[in-house]
């Protein structure tokens, strides 16, 4: 029985990572040449290319994209193994990617992760934050916290915590053009909207449901961004309690259309499908889902 490459295998999920060469020899300690020379050898093996490479870009092909979790998991339960030889899971160390939205991630995640490094000192944190819906697997990221109603898919999802919806918009606004009592009333207004919003959905409390098609002057992919222009009166917008409450309490803002609801969205921790992880990204779970779990 033939043995499977599995450096080159490995080599294949650093270089998917790191997405590139360079980036792989550097994480790995190895020289470009070695890993070119373990992917073209993995290449040969499988009879097929797992990537389109040319001078300047590096993508995967369709079947390098297919076959890039099962390396991912190779890499894991190697690692995995190593560091429960080693009783790693006493004192975890390493690299953990954590990827976040971009404001919560500011108000909530970064005051978070100081408290994490506090107590785990020899764990590195790369964290990216980025409203942008991101492949986890693609960009090699170990954890995610998402604020969405989330499809279903491959990736191991877990609930944290109800997210609240408001419409909001400055009494400057609601003097000049009307405070809606009826969420379809919202398509006549200056709506400020989240860039991928297409339509608005709510339901009352008896139960009807209306959906909204709004349209507006400024859409942006940051809920934070749409402030400055509800503040000054320009519109009237939806947004997440973590973004809107301060300006709730200070009255900058009001909300409306108190007796409908947004449909729910909540805080997901959400991982690749594999379910060996290293010790050092089982610890940021373990306090992630402490710090931001509701219970009950």
């Amino acid at each position: 029985m033939r043995l499977p490459d599995f450096e080159a295998w490995a080599i294949f999920a650093t270089v998917v990572e790191q997405r590139s060469f360079s980036g792989a020899a550097r994480a790995l300690g190895l020289s470009k040449a070695t890993v070119s020379k373990a992917i073209t050898r993995l290449e040969a093996h499988l009879g097929a290319s797992l990537f389109h490479r040319t001078s300047r870009t590096l993508s995967l092909t369709e079947t390098g994209r297919a076959l890039a979790p099962r390396a991912q998991r190779i890499l894991n339960e190697a690692v995995c193994a190593e560091e429960e030889a080693s009783d790693a899971a006493s004192a975890p160390k390493g690299l953990v990617k954590l990827a976040a939205p971009m404001t919560f991630g500011l108000q909530r995640v970064a005051p978070a992760i100081a408290d994490f490094m506090a107590d785990h000192p020899d764990i590195v944190i790369d964290l990216c934050l980025d409203d942008k819906r991101i492949d986890l697997v693609e960009q090699g990221i170990d954890v995610a916290l998402r604020i969405a109603q989330l499809p279903d898919s491959s990736l191991r999802a877990r609930r944290l915590c109800p997210i609240s919806m408001h419409v909001v918009a400055s009494s400057a606004y609601l003097e000049r053009h009307g405070r809606p009592a009826h969420p379809a009333e919202l398509a006549e207004h200056r709506c400020i909207l989240y860039a991928n919003s297409e339509t608005w959905r709510f339901v009352g409390r008896g139960g009807e449901e209306v959906v909204v098609k709004p349209s507006g002057p400024l859409r942006s992919s940051s809920g934070e961004a749409m402030l400055p222009a509800l503040r000054a009166g320009l519109g009237i917008s939806t947004l997440p309690d973590f973004i809107v409450d301060p300006d709730l309490e200070q009255g900058s803002l009001e909300a409306v259309l108190a007796d409908w609801q947004a449909p729910p969205i909540a805080l997901h921790l959400v991982t690749p499908p594999n379910p060996l992880r290293p010790a050092r990204v089982e610890a940021l779970i373990r306090f992630l889902v402490a710090r931001f779990s509701v219970r009950g």
